[in-house]
């Protein structure tokens, strides 16, 4: 006899015994899947109101409106009225209403149509007929409000993906410009602020890892912070591009239904009203260009804050940064009491790369739809949210990290006096210029330099000796003498200046 579907699965002696339990699936409220909605929610909840499901029905409820009205308003229609203001007005409230109750609703209509955007046209008509019974709704002449009346104007001439890709254009749009890029402004102003702080405190720099040319905080900071600004330039320069133009693209329904309208005209002045730049020449899909090109900008100014993750990460470990245990958290480790995690850090990196893993995909898969279109667009823009979710949470985690710094001025110090093979380069290059303008005894710096410095560790008295036994020119000789790794950095104090200048 078969076991009833009830009865656990079989266990052999080596497989583990199921842990006793309620289903953790059926709790009210649910318990979220992902950790954009559980752990984290505190920081990611603002793009729920755009990029959620609820969210992209209100979008698509919001179109379905505005070109009813658009029609209406422009007379594209013959026959149709002219709403009054008051209609306008209450059929914009039906948006400006959307809430729990209407997000129920709409599931419901949604379980019978099996058909999303369908679902929303047919909530919208169930809303022109409850116009019947509101009060002081009139018409443009005065008499009984006409909404009633209108439903086969609801979704006239579209197709879904008239609806869908103004919608995800809509939200999308917010969602970048009212949540992501305040927050990525905001960390590029708090490396500004980092980098100002510190333009004059110099430090040992690093190339492969290893001891070089000393520069100062503040300019190394300034690198990363110019580069950030140069993506959220390019973020804030992105075009939302919108269609409204049928099945595949023609109007064909449109100049058959209506053979006078210049329905081109229409369309523009349409999506243009939303606030979108109109695409003329599309399949029955927005071709998604402008979202690869976004979703791009996003994942490489995500992958210079990762930079910026794994520098201070570094810096952290070098010493040249304390962290306040108050900002960083209360338990650095479960068994090394002692310990302060760089945690801000290394979340912002597993973020980061999270977010350009789903990025990536996104401006990969949207450029292609077979034919006229598929599907794969449909599941693949659902994850737009997460894809942002995860890069403004590392946008969070670098700031809180940020904040949480403190400069360790001494121990910057004590790797440049540690360090004074550096100086082989100045010399060396000061023996060549002294050479090219008419000294004598210059020749092979480089040789000589290496030989003295190269895999040694270089004294304060042994440098200054070297100089002395140059026969350089007396003031290049004074010069140099009265060089150090700490002095030794260049123009890199001006160089900071340039974050108040523009970018090329």
């Amino acid at each position: 006899m078969t076991a009833p579907a009830t009865d656990p699965a079989p266990t052999s002696a080596s497989d583990p015994t199921p842990a006793p339990g309620v289903d953790l699936s059926a709790l009210a409220p649910p318990v979220a899947l992902g950790p954009l909605d559980g752990r984290y929610r505190a920081v990611t909840a603002p793009l729920t109101n755009h990029l959620s499901e609820a969210a992209l029905n209100r979008a698509r409820l919001r179109v379905e409106v505005e070109w009813l009205i658009h029609l209406t308003d422009h007379r594209v229609l013959p026959g149709a009225p002219v709403l009054s203001q008051s209609e306008k007005a209450y059929l914009r409230g039906v948006v400006g209403s959307f809430a729990a109750a209407q997000v129920a609703e709409l599931a419901q209509i949604e379980a019978q149509t099996r058909h999303d955007v369908k679902a929303v046209e047919y909530l919208l008509k169930r809303r022109l007929e409850a116009a019947a019974d509101a009060p002081d709704l009139a018409s443009a002449d005065g008499g009984h409000t006409v909404l009633p009346g209108l439903g086969e104007i609801v979704h006239i001439l579209c197709t879904s993906e008239d609806v869908n890709n103004l919608s995800y254009a809509l939200t999308v749009h917010d969602a970048v410009t009212q949540v992501w890029l305040p927050a990525a402004r905001g960390l590029v102003e708090d490396l500004a602020t980092l980098a100002r702080s510190h333009a004059e405190t110099p430090m040992l720099a690093r190339t492969h890892g290893q001891p070089a040319t000393p520069t100062t905080l503040g300019k190394e900071v300034a690198v990363l912070a110019r580069r950030l600004s140069r993506q959220v330039r390019r973020v804030e320069a992105t075009q939302y591009l919108g269609k409204l133009n049928g099945a595949t693209g023609t109007y064909g329904a449109h100049v058959v239904a209506v053979p006078g309208a210049d329905w081109q005209a229409v369309s523009r002045s349409f999506v243009e009203s939303l606030g979108l730049t109109w695409n003329p020449l599309t399949t029955q899909i927005e071709s998604h260009d402008w979202q690869a090109e976004l979703y791009s900008d996003v994942a490489r100014f995500n992958r210079i804050a990762h930079n910026l993750a794994t520098d201070m990460w570094t810096y952290i470990s070098l010493g040249y940064f304390t962290q306040r245990l108050s900002a960083q958290g209360s338990t650095g480790s479960s068994t090394m009491p002692h310990k302060v995690n760089p945690i801000r850090f290394e979340n912002a990196e597993a973020n980061l790369e999270l977010s350009c893993s789903l990025l990536d995909t996104l401006a990969a898969t949207l450029v292609t739809s077979r034919l006229q279109r598929d599907l794969t667009d449909s599941t693949t823009q659902r994850n737009i949210g997460v894809a942002l979710g995860h890069s403004l949470l590392a946008v969070d985690n670098l700031r809180r990290g940020l904040a949480g710094l403190d400069v360790d001025a001494s121990r910057l110090a004590e790797d440049l006096d540690a360090a004074w093979e550096v100086l082989g380069e100045p010399v060396q290059q000061a023996m060549r210029a002294a050479s090219v303008a008419g000294a004598t005894g210059m020749a092979d710096p480089y040789e000589r330099l290496k030989e003295l410095t190269r895999g040694r560790k270089v004294t304060p008295e042994g440098m200054r000796d070297l100089i002395r036994s140059l026969g350089l020119p007396d003031d290049v000789e004074a010069r140099l003498l009265a060089l150090s790794p700490a002095t030794y950095t260049g123009l890199a104090v001006q160089l900071v200046d340039h974050l108040d200048g523009s970018t090329p």
